[in-house]
């Protein structure tokens, strides 16, 4: 009996030890995680590195950027992965490359599974992340990149249309097309019919810009209204012309990447071209009237500078930067928009961006998140834009101030 006793109590005993080693290890693990890494970053880096070495040290796993519990497959840490992707192919620094690859197995199984994703919900956001694909996979060979880029390849397939052929941005919000949504899904679309497609669908991307021109362009200033709603039932919806009430500049900054980002893609001898690069400088000309003089930033709202509560933002003005630099670098806009460009990035980092004792730097004032809609409703009023969060070191920031850095190589 006493034998039994003891054999009994050493199993507890190591049970126990077990249990609470791995206990300890889990801990641990997650501690390393989520600790920063110890690292002092050379204020005579250009401010693309500076950015990225500041991101990495504050977060050792991208997908733990804007301090998620979790990994999951996000259009803005898609943004944010691209920005590396690109200064990677800038600098041939493998620690940038690697962070990347590093998110996209941990988001994406041996068999291109991709993790959170479900593709009944015709969310055109999923789709951004996806153009991260190509150049991993290229890279790389690793075959579950190319699953994953044809999974998403048939959401677009399958999604949702107005009647006259745009994406609806949603499963749950019908008949509607945000700016935001051109970002999401044209340059990834134009890409995989690049590469795969041999440019069989270039013209239903055109389509796309065309219906938001069309149907969000304001001719009084120029700019574009940030959504539409085909049917004109939604409550934020003009009665008239089915258009969102108010210019907020993230949506115009994600149409404007999106023009420019497309055009790496399209011919010059497709017509489309031509349309594309008319639309950039209509809105090049439109957007720097509203530039604020003293700092060279844009405003949440747009075109309401002087009223109270409003607020100059880091995100559509790291947006319009690297859109207007881009476009001169490419040949699409006059090379006097480059001023625009530099003006708008040196406000950034005298008026928003802030550096630590040890060199890591922090963007400032950038809008957490707007949309319109849903629960609870978003009713676009310039009440709602200017009441949403105000954040730091938000990804919607992070990865176009990146990305302008590098047109601009600053």
């Amino acid at each position: 009996m006493n034998l039994l006793k003891k054999t009994n109590t050493l199993f507890l005993i190591v049970i126990y030890l077990t249990i609470s080693c791995n206990g300890k290890q889990e801990n641990k693990i997650k501690s390393e995680e989520n600790s920063k890494i110890e690292l002092t970053i050379s204020d005579t880096l250009k401010w693309s590195e500076r950015m990225a070495l500041s991101i990495i040290k504050r977060h050792p796993k991208l997908w733990q950027v804007d301090d998620n519990k979790n990994p999951k497959w996000d259009y803005k840490l898609g943004l944010l992965s691209l920005s590396f992707e690109k200064l990677y192919d800038k600098t041939q620094n493998q620690k940038y490359f690697d962070y990347v690859e590093n998110y996209a197995k941990t988001v994406i199984d041996s068999n291109g599974s991709i993790l959170n994703y479900d593709i009944e919900k015709y969310n055109i956001d999923m789709i951004n992340a996806g153009k991260i694909l190509f150049d991993l996979l290229e890279k790389t060979k690793d075959e579950r990149y190319l699953a994953a880029l044809k999974t998403l390849r048939k959401q677009l397939e399958g999604q949702s249309r107005t009647e006259s052929d745009g994406f609806w941005h949603k499963n749950i919000y019908p008949n509607q097309m945000w700016l935001d949504g051109l970002y999401m899904g044209t340059p990834f679309y134009a890409q995989y019919s690049a590469e795969f497609e041999n440019g069989k669908f270039f013209d239903d991307i055109i389509k796309q810009f065309e219906l938001i021109q069309k149907h969000t362009f304001d001719p009084q200033t120029g700019l574009l209204f940030h959504a539409w709603d085909e049917s004109k039932k939604m409550e934020w919806a003009n009665k008239e012309t089915g258009c969102s009430p108010n210019f907020w500049s993230r949506s115009m900054g994600w149409y404007a990447m999106a023009i420019v980002d497309v055009l790496d893609y399209l011919p010059k001898s497709h017509s489309g071209h031509e349309k594309l690069v008319g639309y950039l400088n209509q809105l090049a000309i439109a957007l720097e009237k509203f530039q604020d003089e003293e700092t060279g930033l844009w405003y949440q709202v747009t075109n309401m500078g002087g009223k109270e509560g409003n607020y100059l933002e880091a995100s559509g003005t790291s947006m319009f930067a690297y859109a207007y630099a881009k476009g001169v670098n490419k040949g699409y806009l006059s090379s006097s928009f480059k001023d625009v460009a530099r003006r708008a990035f040196n406000g950034l980092i005298t008026q928003l961006i802030k550096v630590d004792e040890d060199g890591e730097i922090h963007i400032t004032q950038v809008c957490g998140s707007a949309g319109l809609g849903g629960n609870p409703y978003r009713d676009g009023s310039f009440e709602y834009y200017i009441g949403e969060k105000i954040k730091i070191d938000n990804s919607h920031g992070l990865g176009p101030f990146i990305l302008a850095a590098l047109e601009l190589d600053k």
